[in-house]
């Protein structure tokens, strides 16, 4: 029987320590999946519970030199003890007291700055004990976090970059290099303090989202008038909520009384407040601008939007970017090499070039210290998240760097028409008053006979009645025609209403008449004929619009570099071409059926590798599935479409695509240059290191702003607004 358990990983903080998770713990029999979160510092695992227990896993990270707890029992970063939050902080910063202290203590002996920074390299100098012991306990406190998992490592066979730092500081310590040994545990402790800081950063931003709903609210029962005030956990289903202007909307639930305007950017990245009345919903992190509402609860705490959103995007590190892979399984080999490279130099050079063996030992070491994969592997996470987090903030949700990447890449675009770049409801485009009729008495009679239907056809008719301020007059003897239309008397006349095809059955289609219904039919319009015992007295026409500013949203796709944009729709083909010139979209597909949208997308991916399909989440789920990743619009408080995107739009705003697209690339352009520079400045000191032109702290220094700017090149993405 398999079982699937999170837990709580301390000293999960990198994508080395997954490295080494997957071969201690994956390697388990028994174990059947293992999914990491590096920011939250979680690993999820499946296993078969007759074959493993969950103490046997605890052990085997305890082995992995980090402790594990099961995610239910974990403490927060406000649980944690003061040593286990600042620990890593007042170790580091000790090392640093201690390097100045014994370096400012060498130099006031010797009175010679030179003697201070290359004593060991001075065959007539002789360090101070005191001087020693102070760099020794410098080290001793910068490697106190690392000699542990290096000691793992070691154990393991298996070296990792804990061990190279180790080996790097000992070495440096038998060469006599006091000070460099030292600097090295100082500055990989400052390295790993970094990086430590900026996962919290990431998680923080993530976090930062589960504040923007309250902790408690102001609620009364339906049949009651009491207000109690209670955390937002215990506030029951069904339970009537307060919000004043200005406070956070505590659930997600539906006005039952009061208007207002909600700010609704938290969840949806909307610029504008969205006006509020009874009936319509309200989302748990919103906040209410200027009047008093009371809602019904219609989701508990745990279930609200705002709860599954932020699951989601925790959850988003299990589905990594190809980019991410790549790191983690060039940082398995490039260790292990690296540590060969050192050995080979420090027993080469000395043969090969003259120099003597402590000169190579030491160049070996320097390799060693400059290899380290810290900003390579950090590289990747950081901008993944940051760029994760920030297309949250702005109503995008993205469930992995998989997905994010693959927009970057982005070539062709899918999209369904209706309800995605149209409005998804019919309206009255004309009125074509025939016979002496005026626009008016069309719209009345026609309003009369639809006025008990529910096909959308008649909705849109009704809402014109609704506006024109037109009183609809009851229809008698009313006969319903299946699949043609309706017949009944208004005011003891019989009239009837139906489509082109009723119209001619009637034989009171003239060649004018036909013409007008033609020319409606070819710009993509439904049309409803309407007529008496003798004649037609008029046509309307009804077609779906395409939402605001979708010509400009079209242009702007392109000019963020999606080569081909393709309508997809089951519409005809009249229709299809009239959206399609409206919208500025050059391809579409018309008269298609879910299957033949799924067709068509199987052939745009076999054309051209990425592609997204735009649609609903529901009725297009199956071709959003065969697209190389699928985008729901309007997925705010809609279950089925957060389940089955690889993205969702949070509201409708097909705005946000472009934006997706120009922020997704650049991501893809912050990796890059990332990984470009951590490779390029260890290859650089590579080189120099061969030529005898750099020493260890040299070389840990460069290390350790690599990482710096790294960290800060990814956290920049926090920050991509539309």
């Amino acid at each position: 029987m398999s079982r699937r358990i999170d837990y709580k990983v301390q000293g999960l903080d990198c994508s080395e320590e997954v490295i080494i998770l997957r071969r201690e713990v994956g390697g388990k029999p028994g174990i059947i999946d293992l999914e990491f979160d590096v920011i939250n510092a979680r690993m999820t695992v499946e296993f078969e519970s007759d074959v493993l227990s969950s103490d046997e896993i605890v052990q085997a990270v305890r082995a992995a030199g980090m402790e594990a707890t099961p995610w239910e029992l974990r403490k927060t970063r406000e649980q944690e003890s003061f040593w286990n939050r600042y620990g890593r902080l007042i170790m580091t910063v000790m090392s640093g007291a201690l390097l100045l202290t014994a370096f400012g203590t060498h130099w006031v002996l010797h009175g010679s700055l030179t003697d201070a920074f290359a004593g060991g390299q001075n065959e007539q100098h002789i360090f101070p004990r005191s001087v020693m012991l102070l760099y020794f306990f410098a080290a001793v406190a910068g490697a106190w976090y690392v000699v542990p998992k290096a000691f793992q490592s070691a154990r393991r066979l298996r070296p990792d970059m804990n061990f190279l730092m180790v080996a790097a500081v000992i070495g440096a310590f038998i060469l006599g290099e006091w000070f460099e040994a030292a600097t090295v545990a100082f500055l990989f402790a400052l390295s790993l303090l970094l990086e430590q800081w900026s996962v919290e950063r990431a998680r923080n931003a993530i976090g930062a989202l589960l504040n923007l709903a309250p902790t408690t609210a102001r609620y009364r029962f339906p049949d009651h008038s009491d207000i109690h005030e209670k955390p937002v956990v215990d506030i029951p289903l069904g339970a009537i909520v307060l919000v004043r202007p200005g406070e956070r909307v505590a659930l997600d639930g539906e006005v039952v009384k009061g208007e207002s305007s909600v700010n609704q950017a938290p969840i949806t990245g909307e610029s504008m407040p969205v006006a509020k009345r009874p009936g319509d919903q309200v989302y748990a992190g919103t906040i209410n601008q200027d009047g008093v509402l009371e809602f019904r609860a219609n989701r508990m705490a745990g279930d609200t939007t705002l709860a599954r959103i932020i699951a989601m995007v925790e959850s988003a590190q299990s589905r990594r970017a190809s980019s991410q892979q790549w790191v983690e399984r060039f940082s398995a080999y490039y260790t292990p090499a690296m540590m060969f490279l050192a050995l080979g130099i420090a027993a080469l050079l000395p043969i090969l070039t003259g120099i003597s063996w402590a000169e190579g030992v030491y160049r070996g070491l320097v390799i060693l210290v400059i290899a380290c994969p810290c900003a390579l592997v950090i590289s990747t996470p950081v901008s993944i998240v940051s760029a994760l987090t920030a297309a949250a903030r702005n109503g995008v949700l993205i469930k992995g760097g998989l997905y994010l990447e693959s927009a970057g890449r982005l070539r062709v675009l899918a999209l369904d028409k209706t309800g995605t770049l149209t409005k998804g409801r019919p309206e009255v485009r004309r009125l074509v008053p025939l016979d002496g009729h005026s626009e008016r008495e069309l719209l009345e009679r026609a309003a009369a006979l639809e006025a008990d239907s529910e096909h959308p056809l008649a909705r849109a008719i009704l809402r014109k009645a609704r506006e024109s301020e037109i009183d609809v007059v009851p229809t008698e003897q009313f006969i319903a025609v299946p699949g043609k239309g309706a017949e009944g008397r208004i005011a003891g006349r019989l009239f009837w209403i139906g489509s082109h095809r009723m119209m001619h059955e009637k034989a009171q289609e003239t060649p004018e008449i036909h013409a007008w219904a033609k020319e409606l039919e070819d710009a993509g319009h439904s049309v409803v004929a309407i007529g008496n015992e003798s004649h037609v007295c008029g046509l309307i026409s009804i077609a779906d619009s395409l939402r605001e500013g979708v010509p400009q949203i079209i242009a702007d796709i392109k000019q963020a570099g999606v080569k081909r944009i393709v309508m997809l729709t089951g519409d005809n083909e009249g229709t299809a071409r009239t959206i399609a010139a409206e919208a500025g979209i050059d391809e579409y597909r018309c008269e298609l059926l879910p299957e033949d949208k799924v067709e068509a997308i199987g052939r745009l991916v076999r054309e051209d590798k990425f592609v997204a399909m735009v649609g609903d989440g529901i009725n297009d789920a199956p071709a959003m599935a065969a697209a190389t990743f699928g985008i729901a619009m309007g997925a705010m408080g809609t279950d089925a479409a957060l389940e089955t995107a690889d993205m969702a739009l949070m509201s409708d705003d097909l705005s946000k695509l472009p934006w997706l697209i120009r922020h997704s690339r650049r991501t893809l352009r912050n990796i890059q240059q990332n990984i470009s520079f951590a490779l390029g400045l260890k290859l650089v000191f590579i080189v120099l290191t061969l030529f005898g032109m750099s020493s260890l702290w040299m070389a840990i220094a460069a290390d350790t702003g690599a990482t710096l700017l790294v960290v800060f090149n990814g956290l920049r993405l926090l920050n991509d607004l539309p």
